[in-house]
Order: structure tokens, then C-alpha cells, then sequence
């Protein structure tokens, strides 16, 4: 639920004429941004299959996150939580601060991004480039309850996308992720893809995916690629987990140390468990693929689309899958895409990319 709004920002919230102009630049915004590509990959040894990537890093913020930023603002203004000058707070590894900072400069709201400390320094860059204050704290676990903090002792509101993401979504449609990828497909060889493939930090866009498949009676299925260190995965097996201790994944955006009021497990038919060293390898690769560097939680998808390939290869199945390009690579310079930092933290891609190159061969 919306937490820390003071008494005196709820009369702010009365303005309607104030609240009426926040809606059309949320409107206008939208109408104004082009949709984003959905991109064949072709595979090798693989025949009748075809994968596809949507190319979230071409939103005006660079992931998407923008999708969700947007809809989460919405949502708050017309549940009368936003007005004049309040402070919007938000717990994120980055990429959704990076969105909200930017709708929160375009309303004219001040705005602060609680991260962890091992956020990408080119995040934190980014955050701050759209007017955001940024918040570090040294346990990512204590995100949440330090927004909350700040948001009650600034008379301000925790957006709290952990809770909001899968409700403030329209699943059934308005131009959402599923409704696009499956539009996109309609002159494609397999417009109803076998897989939809996707990871899950709040659980809104497997939410979001995984009902609008069933809304439209699609038999497409839904597999949610999860850093091993996540506890969704482990949660979707045994329901009675609910929280994992220990070292969290490297990979910004996805998985999570507790289960999250927005995953909806009822509505996934599959997940896989990605080692951080195998999506770092993916992502890798994938960005000598493409010609340009994709984010890390990109190869947690892909490690797991090429787990679903197999399957299909070998029981001599054909079909679509589809996955997303969460964000630009260029956000994780620092940190995956440097030598330095993968060996400081262990990470030896040596040896390791056999698949990646049987299935996605590099042209010479």
C-alpha cells in the first residue's frame, strides 16, 4: 500500500486542476514515444525456431523501467496520492529511479532513489542527470524501510514498486508490454510465440505478461528466468519460501531476497534458475551479437531461452521465442562489461561460451 504521505500534502492532492495537467503530461509523454523493436536473432542448429528480442533500451530512459515508471505515477495520481511539490520516494537497483527521476522532473516533484551501494555508478549518473537525489545503503535489504523513512519524514510518498507494479499495469491491454510483442508478431512465421521469456525484480512484467496470455487465451507459456541467488524461483517450487539470506545476485534488476507483493506465481507456467557468471557470459556475448552492449538481467533471459531451445531441438519442436533487451549495456560499463571488476568478483567467462557460440555464432 502507499505509505509516509503527511496531512498536508493530502490537501495538495485536492488540486484537481493541478492533478488534470500531471495526467496530460503522463498522456502526452506516451503518445509521443514511439514503441520499441522487437528484433529477430537468428539462431544456428536450430531449425523452425526463432528467437526474438524486445528491445526495451530504446525508451526516452533507457529501460524498461520506463514502462513501469510511468504507469506507477499514474496510478498514484489518479488514486489522489500526488500533488503539488510532493516529494516522491522510491527503493530500486537503479533502473526504475532512473525512469521515475525523469516523470518526476517532467510533473516539476522533487525526488529520491534509495539504492543499494553497489548500484552502477553510470546508474547512479543517470539518476542524477534527471534531477533525482540518490540514497545509498550498504544492505540492499534495508531499501525498503529507508524509503519508507525518508518518505514520512519529508511529508513525501513511497511509490514502492514492489507492491504497486503488478496493479498499476493494465494487463489487458493500453499498449502494455504482451499487447505490443504479440501485435509485433502478427506477420511473423509463428505470431503465437511457444515461449515468452522474462525475469522478474517486482514481478509487475511476468504479471503483466502471464495475465494478458490467458486474458487473450493464447497457448503461449510464460518462463521467468531467475539469478540463482533469487528466492522466486526457489518460492515457485516451495510456496512456504518466502525469503533467502546470504550474498544477493550482481545482476541489477532482477531477483530478489524476498518474495514480492507483485510476483504472481499462478500465472507462470516455468522458471530457471541463471548462475551470475552464466548471465554475465550471455550478456557478453550477446553484446558482440548485437554490436552494442546489453544489461546483464539480457543474459539471465537468454541463458534461459537457450535452455528452452535445446528442449525444442531435441524433441524436434518449432516455434517463437521471445525475450526482452531490459536496458542499454552502456549502464554497467564499470561493472560487467570490466575485466577488472568481473575478476574482483570472481567471475572466469573462460570455457564457457560453447552454447552461446553453437546457437548464436559470431559473424566473422
Amino acid at each position: 500500500m502507499f505509505e509516509s504521505v503527511a496531512p498536508g500534502s493530502l490537501n495538495a492532492t485536492s488540486d484537481r486542476a493541478w492533478n488534470a495537467q500531471a495526467v496530460a503530461k503522463l498522456a502526452a509523454e506516451q503518445n509521443r514515444s514511439a514503441d520499441t523493436h522487437l528484433l529477430e536473432v537468428p539462431l544456428a542448429h536450430a531449425p523452425g525456431i526463432r528467437l526474438y528480442f524486445k528491445d526495451e533500451s530504446s525508451h526516452p530512459t533507457g529501460s524498461l523501467k520506463h514502462r513501469l515508471a510511468r504507469s506507477l505515477f499514474l496510478y498514484a495520481l489518479c488514486n489522489g496520492r500526488i500533488g503539488p511539490g510532493t516529494t516522491v520516494v522510491e527503493a530500486s537497483s537503479g533502473s526504475t529511479a532512473v525512469s521515475e527521476a525523469y516523470f518526476a522532473r517532467l510533473l516539476g516533484l522533487p525526488f529520491v532513489a534509495v539504492l543499494p551501494a553497489s548500484t552502477s555508478p553510470e546508474k547512479i549518473a543517470a539518476i542524477r542527470h534527471h534531477g533525482g537525489r540518490c540514497h545509498k545503503v550498504d544492505d540492499p535489504r534495508t531499501v525498503y524501510a529507508e524509503a519508507e523513512r525518508i518518505a514520512r519524514e519529508s511529508g513525501g510518498l513511497y511509490l514502492d514498486q514492489f507492491t504497486h507494479a503488478e496493479r498499476a499495469t493494465d494487463w489487458r491491454g493500453n499498449n502494455n508490454i504482451a499487447e505490443s510483442i504479440f501485435a509485433q508478431l502478427a506477420h511473423e512465421p509463428d505470431p503465437i510465440p511457444r515461449w515468452i521469456v522474462c525475469g522478474a525484480g517486482t514481478g509487475g512484467t511476468s504479471a503483466t505478461i502471464g495475465r494478458f496470455i490467458r486474458y487473450r487465451r493464447h497457448a503461449t507459456q510464460l518462463c521467468v528466468a531467475d539469478p540463482e541467488r533469487s528466492v522466486f524461483h526457489r518460492h515457485f517450487a516451495d510456496p512456504s519460501i518466502t525469503e533467502v539470506s546470504g550474498p544477493v545476485s550482481c545482476i541489477e534488476g532482477i531477483g530478489r531476497p524476498r518474495v514480492e507483493p507483485s510476483f504472481v506465481p499462478g500465472v507462470i507456467d516455468r522458471m530457471i534458475a541463471v548462475p551470475d557468471t552464466a548471465s554475465l557470459t550471455a550478456t557478453r556475448h550477446l553484446s558482440r551479437v548485437l554490436g552494442r552492449r546489453c544489461g546483464p538481467s539480457t543474459g539471465t533471459n537468454l541463458h534461459a531461452c537457450l535452455d528452452l531451445i535445446e528442449e525444442m531441438v531435441a524433441a524436434g519442436e518449432t516455434g517463437a521465442i521471445v525475450t526482452l533487451l531490459c536496458d542499454d549495456g552502456d549502464r554497467y560499463a564499470s561493472t560487467c562489461f570490466d575485466d577488472g571488476w568481473m575478476e574482483a568478483h570472481g567471475h572466469c567467462l573462460k570455457g564457457k561460451t560453447d552454447r552461446l557460440a553453437h546457437f548464436l555464432p559470431l559473424q566473422a
